[in-house]
């Protein structure tokens, strides 16, 4: 109880239900690509606030292991927001396929730990709102099929592009293994 009021969930979970409540009732016509993604984003960036504690220097020195704590901590937010956009989808007629919200997830999940890492927890959601908007400039104003491009605009790619799939994959790998290993910038 008392790491889940010092990582501020009770706030993180109420910002979660209200932001998601309020994308999918402005995007209850049609759940497509965009408002997914969207909503990945948001719920992620909204439960990423807790990744860092009050105090670095007490977290540091506590007896107890960091790693796997860290690690579960960025896999219940990846679950959390997996869980809040499969919702929806529940009663849409219009569904994005789960794989691409699970990569979408995961590769989001893995900017938020390598944003913990670099800047601190209080903005892990500084780099997937970056990816995100520099893959919907990508994918809104060009096409193209080559590496580059599948791999800036992942985000929005279909299930079968593999360059997308890998990209999530390794920023959600390199993301959890950097955060469980060196948890948030001081």
């Amino acid at each position: 109880m008392l790491y889940a009021r010092s990582r501020a969930l009770p706030a993180s979970f109420a910002a979660l239900a209200v932001s998601m409540t309020v994308i999918w009732f402005l995007a209850r016509d049609r759940w497509s690509m965009i408002p997914v993604s969207l909503a990945l984003l948001v719920a992620i960036a909204v439960t990423a606030i807790g990744l860092s504690g009050q105090d670095v220097d007490l977290d540091r020195t506590a007896a107890i292991r960091w790693v796997p704590r860290r690690g579960l901590h960025l896999l219940l937010i990846g679950g959390l927001a997996v869980g809040a956009v499969l919702l929806p989808r529940l009663w849409e007629a219009d569904r994005v396929p789960v794989e691409i919200i699970v990569r979408n997830a995961g590769g989001l999940l893995g900017l938020v730990g390598i944003a913990a890492v670099l800047f601190g927890g209080a903005f892990g959601w500084t780099l997937p709102l970056l990816v995100f908007v520099v893959s919907f400039v990508a994918w809104a104003t060009t096409s193209g099929t080559d590496t580059t491009h599948l791999v800036i605009t992942w985000l929005f790619q279909p299930a079968d592009v593999a360059a997308a799939t890998w990209t999530a994959a390794v920023l959600g790998v390199a993301g959890l293994g950097t955060y469980a290993v060196f948890g948030n910038r001081r």
